[in-house]
């Protein structure tokens, strides 16, 4: 972690009128831009302020007094008008300092991620509301039954706004409007009720063991220390890791404070939600991209003015405006979708770490495969941890097996078809629904198949924007590119030789599975999981209430059911091929595929009924597969940990991926070779390239790489600020720069 700011500076001061103050704005820019603070306003550092810029109204963050100005004050524009909103608190802005440092991104392209909703800024419009009137319905006035019924719920002394009384009411809005322009009904102005309920810590909670009490004890005591720690919660699969922080998160409550909770597939929070409102008797706020503009303009609102007391969220919802955080809670904290690549490019537990140090509450990292990194810091006394070694209620851990696919070969389908499944796989999916259980079949590969080529000519069709194969969905009858999102219908003829029906598809994706499954397993109730069958939450919501209420057989899912759902009744884990995701230019291939396929196999006898998961594979004796089969997970990391040692990989070393990009290669090439004559040199500084990117062609933009790798203690942010002011770039060629990689595409 790299060292904060020793102070915040001095303590917030009034700006009077007439003053020249810096505003930043959401927009990539490195500096405030100076404004003049017309008399009759008063501002403090934080106040979030309107502000003319061109032909345009921003919003944007008084950033302090600014003492000399570049232009003369005749010259300077004025702030139009201060927004309605709590001021941005003197943390969050120096947090938004420190990610725009860390990150080297523009100050205001942070700032933009925290003031993400500009209708949220000023207080929602009085709801307009109905009440009786005192007036006495007039002997000439037709009361007609529906009238009637709306007159007798207004006189319930309750005010409704003019729809909600129309529903109520079982009649038309324009009964209501008639009733009031008669004069029966009453107009009023009413504030808009509060949305979040506020959680009532005092509720009993689930039962605990002795062992997940005391590490609730221990959670709780940090967050009401009121200092900053970080404790990596490590729990096996099953083991309540949930119900142990959710006393954390009373305790922060108890004291006034807020509460985050990040997740990283928020749309597939469902179960964690219905938990959160058994123990706390309300649901919480929720904040990611399913999310309305209104339900998005609400919940902002709601945390800055502190109504939302605790907020789910996906990883942006770290920026959001919290005025009393307490604490944060980075579940599945190992998961690489915390990881943002676009944009401003930050990993959100990181991030979530710096956010408990500046504003010194504690922070909870939750996993039963704890990353590498987090252990390696727990080993450092960097952070604590709490363990949770076994299942709650005495369920026990799944037995583990490898299928050796050199021996246990799958058979041909009744119809001649290429079959996915091993026989050994196939007799333990029966014997499992012969006993009315639940199976699970993983593999992480959305659609039908990964590759589509010509049997006449071997042409493999390709993104026309990427350098990346398209990706049959037979549902949807589509190749569809998973980088960029472009999709095609699927042609009759080859696009090279015109050859017709001559295309195939090759290699199994999720779709393909699914329809094996039909073909051996007809009765079968069975499901497909994955993100492009899940359309919402609710959607999500649904398909996990039919899993749970033993409404479907088999599964057959992408990594979306990884991640913590818990199943009573499914006691057999399939992965299909183990093997996906061991190889490859990615320096956390090993790890990652460890976690996926650990969190994979833990879904399965988590109730009274013992689980079972039996790993296909071609490279049974590769040390990811030996230590899912042997639970030994100490001996992983360390082998882990010595691999990237000797590698000088992080996290005993830094890195940075620079990646250059162009309209057209030559471009880029240009580019890359101005960047490689100005390269920094340092020892314990190894700089590599540039290359093409194995994705050469992203979204129709030619990229060259350099990898950076550094000894910890360079300053590795300063030399490539530098590095980066040196190559003035041109003719629309970007340079994207991404602190601690986890995409080496």
């Amino acid at each position: 972690m790299v060292s904060l700011p020793a102070s915040l500076g001095a303590d917030e001061e009034v700006i009077e009128g007439g003053s020249v103050v810096a505003v930043l704005l959401p927009l990539p820019l490195e500096q405030p831009y100076s404004y003049h603070l017309p008399e009759t306003l008063s501002v403090t550092r934080g106040t979030i302020v309107e502000v003319p810029l061109g032909q345009r109204r921003l919003p944007g963050v008084v950033w302090g007094r600014q003492d000399s100005a570049e232009v003369s004050a005749e010259k300077l524009k004025s702030v139009a008008r201060v927004h309605s909103v709590p001021a941005m608190s003197r943390v969050q802005r120096r947090f938004i300092t420190w990610v725009a440092g860390y990150t080297l991104a523009p100050p205001g392209a942070v700032l933009r991620m925290a003031v993400s909703v500009p209708a949220a800024l000023d207080p929602p419009e009085p709801q307009r509301v109905l009440t009786r009137s005192a007036q006495a319905v007039p002997e000439d006035f037709r009361l007609t039954e529906a009238r009637r019924r709306v007159l007798e719920l207004a006189e319930q002394g309750f005010a409704h706004p003019p729809g909600v009384l129309a529903r109520e009411a079982g009649v038309s809005t324009s009964v209501v409007k008639g009733l009031v322009e008669a004069g029966l009904l009453d107009s009023l102005a009413q504030r808009p009720r509060a949305v979040f309920a506020p959680p009532d810590a005092g509720r009993c909670g689930h039962r605990l063991s002795e062992g997940q009490a005391a590490v609730a004890e221990t959670l709780s005591r940090k967050v009401t220390d009121s200092a900053f720690s970080v404790t990596l919660l490590d729990g096996v699969t099953g083991s309540g890791k949930t119900e142990v922080y959710f006393e954390a998160v009373a305790a922060a409550l108890a004291q006034g404070r807020q509460v985050l909770v990040l997740q990283p597939e928020i749309a597939l929070s469902s179960q964690w939600i219905e938990r959160f409102e058994r123990r706390f008797g309300v649901r919480p706020a929720e904040w990611h991209s399913d999310l309305t503009p209104a339900q998005r303009r609400i919940t902002w609102r709601a945390v800055a003015d502190g109504e939302a007391r605790v907020l789910v969220g996906a990883r942006s919802s770290l920026f959001l405006p919290f005025q009393e955080l307490g604490l944060i809670v980075v579940d599945e904290e190992h998961d690489p979708a915390y990881k943002q690549e676009d944009g401003v490019i930050y990993q959100a537990r990181d991030m979530a770490v710096v956010r408990g140090q500046l504003g010194q509450f504690a922070v909870i990292l939750a996993s039963a495969t704890p990353s590498l990194e987090s252990v390696l810091n727990v080993r450092a006394g960097k952070y604590e941890v709490a363990h949770l070694p076994a299942r709650h209620g005495g369920a026990s851990l799944p037995e583990v097996a490898i299928l050796d696919m050199r021996r246990d070969r799958p058979e041909r389908l009744p119809s001649g078809g290429q079959s996915w499944l091993a026989p050994s796989l196939r007799k333990a999916i029966t014997e499992t629904l012969e006993q009315g259980e639940q199976a699970l079949l993983f593999l992480n590969r959305r659609g039908y198949a990964p590759l589509t080529l010509c049997r006449a000519c071997g042409h493999r069709i390709e993104c026309p924007d990427c350098t990346a194969w398209l990706v049959e969905h037979r549902q949807r009858s589509q190749l569809q590119c998973h980088h960029c999102g472009y999709r095609a219908p699927l042609p009759r003829s080859c696009p090279s030789c015109g050859e017709e029906d001559s295309l195939v598809a090759c290699g199994p994706g999720v779709e393909r599975l699914e329809e094996e499954v039909r073909i051996l397993f007809p009765e079968a109730r069975h499901l497909l999981l994955s993100s492009d069958t899940l359309p919402g939450p609710a959607a999500a919501q649904d398909l996990m209430r039919q899993i749970q209420e033993r409404e479907v057989d088999l599964i057959v899912g992408t990594q979306i059911v990884a991640k913590g759902h818990h199943f009573p009744w499914l006691t057999l884990v399939g992965v299909v091929d183990a093997d996906l995701g061991l190889n490859g230019g990615d320096l956390r291939a090993a790890e990652r595929t460890y976690q996926l396929l650990q969190q994979v196999a833990g879904r399965a006898g988590r109730a009274e009924r013992p689980g079972r998961v039996l790993l296909q594979s071609y490279l049974p004796e590769h040390p990811v597969l030996q230590a899912l089969q042997s639970g030994d997970r100490e001996a992983f990391l360390e082998h882990e940990a010595d691999t990237r040692e000797r590698g000088f990989l992080p996290p005993f070393s830094r890195m940075a991926a620079l990646i250059v990009s162009a309209p057209d290669g030559q471009k880029a090439d240009e580019a890359a070779r101005a960047l490689a004559r100005t390269a920094p040199r340092a020892e314990g500084l190894d700089i590599l390239g540039p290359a093409p990117a194995p994705l050469a062609v992203l979204r129709g933009r030619h990229r060259r790489r350099f990898l950076v790798k550094a000894r910890r203690d360079l300053p590795l942010q300063k030399l490539l600020a530098d590095w980066r002011g040196k190559v003035p770039l041109r003719g629309g060629v970007r340079l994207a720069i991404d602190i601690d990689p986890y995409s080496f595409l």
